[in-house]
């Protein structure tokens, strides 16, 4: 079997190498997707295709809307997407992607520490499964491949 899924959350720690690095050594056909990790990039995309914008805002706006158009075809082919949230940084496009991919009844697996119960608690009770660490999110898809 061959899955994709889409990795949803902050782009600043390396949880999404732990994520690829388990799922290889567990010998998992899983091809990953996720937003653009190149920070500068991502907030830079907007200009380099629409040219300089006038203000902050409207460079913002620019690169948002790329950042979205990304993540919507990515997310739309994934067959499962596993949202981050980890306790160092603001997780606005985590809680946006999990809750897209809810509206858009894509399996959601959702990793937050205990610490992070409260404020997830609605997202965590829609999502198919929570858990709290990486391994825990690795073990569940390793027994859908189990057959």
């Amino acid at each position: 079997m061959n899955m994709t899924v889409y990795l949803a959350g902050e782009i600043h720690s390396t949880w999404r190498d732990d994520v690829k690095s388990e799922a290889q050594k567990r010998g998992l056909n899983i091809q990953f997707s996720g937003p653009m990790e190149n920070h500068d990039r991502s907030d830079s995309i907007g200009e380099e295709i629409l040219g300089t914008q006038p203000n902050s805002i409207l460079k913002d706006e620019a690169a948002s809307a790329f950042n979205n158009l990304r993540t919507k075809i990515l997310m739309k082919k994934a067959d499962l997407v596993i949202a981050y949230f980890g306790e160092k940084y603001k997780q606005w496009n985590s809680a946006m992607d999990a809750g897209i991919a809810l509206a858009k009844d894509k399996p959601l697996i959702l990793i937050r520490p205990e610490k992070l119960h409260h404020p997830l608690k609605e997202i965590s009770r829609r999502a198919d499964v929570t858990v709290s660490t990486i391994e825990q999110a690795l073990q569940a898809i390793t027994y859908i491949f189990e057959e």
